[in-house]
């Protein structure tokens, strides 16, 4: 089994998330982040997506309804990645969350990425980010990948929603 690899063509097709409140969770993804409801289980569950897709996030309450955030220092989640196309749709929705006032928890310059955090109403984390073209990636004199963490140029970012 050691020689197996997973097939360079396989995605990630969607994350299912175990919500407290539906409607709280629907405000977030679908109300700020744009995300359509492709169907709805009445109040406990509904599934969500991007250019109609079945769905690339499922939220439902059937073993959380009410139940407080997990503890932040607990197996679990880290953090679920939105890959938006362009640098612009990052910036787009970077003022849209300046815009509503919605609380960022971090923006950072990966080298491969940029990239904007934040929590949706149960703490479960949120990135927003968008890859650079594979010919900007930061590479060694090895050839290997040089992903870092910097301060997002986020002035810059703005610039292009201006």
């Amino acid at each position: 089994m050691s020689d197996y690899k997973i097939p360079a063509q396989t995605r990630i097709g969607h994350v299912h998330l175990k919500v407290s409140d539906l409607q709280k969770s629907l405000d977030f993804y679908s109300g700020l982040l744009g995300f359509e409801i492709q169907q709805l289980y009445g109040d406990q569950a509904a599934f969500i997506s991007a250019g109609g897709y079945h769905h690339h996030i499922g939220l439902n309450t059937w073993q959380s309804k009410g139940a407080p955030r997990a503890p932040e220092f607990a197996p679990g989640l880290f953090h679920t990645a939105i890959l938006y196309p362009e640098r612009k749709d990052l910036a787009a929705i970077l003022q849209r969350l300046i815009d509503k006032k919605y609380p960022i928890t971090g923006a950072s310059d990966h080298g491969v990425s940029e990239a904007i955090y934040l929590d949706d109403p149960d703490g479960n984390g949120v990135e927003l980010y968008w890859d650079r073209p594979k010919e900007q990636w930061p590479f060694d004199a090895d050839g290997e990948i040089e992903m870092f963490t910097r301060r997002l140029d986020m002035e810059g970012l703005l610039a292009l929603v201006k």
